[in-house]
């Protein structure tokens, strides 16, 4: 493990790996099972406009320090405190937080135990994947509260589970069990307890072997194409493809293949 970085109290950035291609941003607010106040948000902010300008991070791990959660969402402590020209100013703050995590230009994992509900479970599906523990309970309740999901819920949930099935659980706010998350798939693998952050970084790892330039290619086209026609789709992923084709590390990645031997990719 590399140096830690910290972005304020409750968030830090550690590096693994001998290039320290892979980085994990802890959400670091035990106290409080990383309930996001203002001030986390504005720290996960900044820790992923740093990473996002990182190009020696290949894959991002989103993981907790608390025992007992991922992450349970809004501070809602803090929220009834507002009054409501507060609440209307703390709203790009809040944004922030999730849509650096949803716009990282890198793969990214989240590891997911314990609770994870709303803004956490947002957070959660603002990565390109989930690995959850047995422990994990995950769910979009703000609607139980009389707000709606406003950190991507509407919109992430139906893309990974479609429409009808997200609206059945945004509606009915419930929470659901690793086990049937799984089935769902509301989570991309459910591992044993206590493993979701090992499994997750040997996952990051074993993706952070790939071209830097292919997997940030390969990121953007997924995410851009997702829900054009197939035509429109196809563009998008042709303009990718022409972004990587003469580069750097395609040119290393064939030499590599032919010589029988790990590439050693420039990044370029």
């Amino acid at each position: 493990m590399g140096d830690e970085q910290r972005f304020g109290d409750f968030v830090a950035v550690r590096r693994h790996g001998d290039e320290g291609v892979v980085a994990e941003l802890v959400l670091d607010r035990p106290q409080a099972m990383n309930a996001v106040s203002s001030a986390m948000a504005r720290s996960i902010g900044a820790a992923c406009e740093a990473l996002g300008a990182d190009r020696s991070v290949r894959v991002v791990v989103v993981t907790s320090s608390s025992e007992r959660a991922f992450c349970v969402g809004a501070d809602l402590k803090e929220r009834n405190s507002f009054s409501d020209a507060e609440l209307v100013r703390q709203r790009p703050v809040a944004r922030a937080a999730y849509t650096g995590v949803l716009e990282l230009p890198m793969p990214t994992i989240a590891a997911v135990h314990g609770f994870a509900l709303g803004g956490g479970f947002e957070l959660a599906l603002a990565c390109d994947l989930i690995v959850a523990d047995e422990s994990a309970v995950v769910g979009l309740p703000e609607v139980s509260v009389g707000v709606i999901p406003g950190g991507g819920g509407t919109q992430l949930l139906p893309r990974r589970v479609g429409a009808a099935r997200a609206a059945e659980l945004i509606f009915s706010a419930r929470r659901v069990e690793a086990q049937e998350a799984g089935r769902l798939g509301l989570v991309d693998q459910v591992v044993e307890a206590g493993r979701d952050r090992a499994e997750a970084l040997a996952l990051a790892a074993r993706i952070g072997g790939n071209s830097p330039v292919g997997l940030r290619a390969a990121k953007r086209a997924l995410r851009v194409g997702y829900g054009l026609d197939l035509r429109a789709g196809l563009e998008v992923e042709d303009a990718a493809w022409r972004s990587v084709a003469f580069s750097g590390d395609r040119a290393e990645g064939v030499a590599a293949f032919n010589e029988k031997r790990a590439p050693q990719w420039p990044g370029e």
